[in-house]
C-alpha cells in the first residue's frame, strides 16, 4: 500500500466530516481506534486499499503524518492513550463484505 495515499486521506477526512457514514467507532486498545464506514463510499483503488475480507497493514509515511497531523490528531483523541503524542501511525484496512463496510484501524505509537 502506498503510505501517502490520497485514497486513505479521502476516507479519513470523510470519517471526520461525515459522521452519518460511520457505522462504528470503537477504541480497541489504549493506542488504537477502529472505524467501520459504509462501503457505499466511492474510493479510488478500493480493491487495493480495502481488499475483500483480508487485512492490509501499513505504517503511514512520516511525510503523510506531518502533512495531515491535524486530521490524525482528531483520531488520536479518540484513543485512551496516556502519552501526550505519537511518532508513528499504523493503518489496518479491509473491506468486510458481510457487513458492507470498510474497516479502518489506526494505531498510534
Amino acid at each position: 500500500m502506498a503510505s501517502n495515499s490520497d485514497s486513505i486521506y479521502y476516507v479519513l477526512s470523510k470519517i471526520q466530516t461525515h459522521p452519518e457514514l460511520v457505522e462504528t467507532i470503537k477504541p480497541l486498545y489504549g493506542n488504537a481506534v477502529m472505524v467501520m464506514i459504509s462501503d457505499e463510499l466511492k474510493v479510488a483503488d478500493a480493491a487495493h486499499y480495502f481488499p475483500d475480507n483480508h487485512l492490509t497493514v501499513n505504517r503511514l509515511a512520516p511525510s503523510f503524518v506531518a502533512k495531515h497531523g491535524e486530521l490524525l490528531e482528531e483520531f488520536f483523541q479518540m484513543t485512551d492513550q496516556d502519552n501526550p503524542g505519537y511518532h508513528d501511525v499504523w493503518i489496518t484496512t479491509s473491506h468486510v463484505t458481510a457487513a458492507g463496510c470498510y474497516l479502518v484501524d489506526l494505531s498510534f505509537e
